[in-house]
C-alpha cells in the first residue's frame, strides 16, 4: 500500500499544472480562485488538480467561511525528501565503491 501511495505523489508531481500549484502552495495557502490565476487551466480544472495532488497526499484543505484554503501537506512533502534522500545516498555509496575499487588493469 506504501509503494502506492508513493508511486501516487511522484505521478501527481508529473504533471506541469500540478507542480506549479506545489510550487505556487510552497509559498503560502491559496484559495482555488488565487491559484487559478495566470494557470493556463481554468478554475474547475485546478480545482481537479488539486484533488489529485490531495488524494496523494500533497495537499491539504481547510474551511475558511465558504471557500476552501489549500496548503502543502508536511507528511506528504516529507515521505518525498525522505525518497529522495535515500536515493541520493545510495548513488553516493555507489560511486565512492566505483572511485576506490581497486584498479585492476595493468599499467
Amino acid at each position: 500500500m506504501k509503494a502506492n501511495r508513493d508511486a501516487d505523489r511522484w505521478g501527481a508531481l508529473g504533471d506541469s499544472t500540478r507542480l506549479a500549484i506545489v510550487s505556487r502552495l510552497a509559498e503560502g495557502p491559496l484559495p482555488v480562485g488565487q491559484l487559478a490565476t495566470g494557470l493556463p487551466v481554468s478554475r474547475s480544472a485546478v480545482s481537479q488538480h488539486l484533488k489529485i495532488l490531495k488524494d496523494a497526499g500533497l495537499v491539504e484543505d481547510v474551511a475558511e467561511g465558504t471557500r476552501r484554503i489549500y496548503r502543502l501537506n508536511p507528511a506528504g512533502l516529507t515521505a518525498l525528501r525522505d525518497q529522495l534522500d535515500t536515493f541520493w545516498r545510495r548513488a553516493l555509496t555507489g560511486y565512492a565503491e566505483v572511485v576506490e575499487a581497486p584498479d585492476t588493469e595493468d599499467h
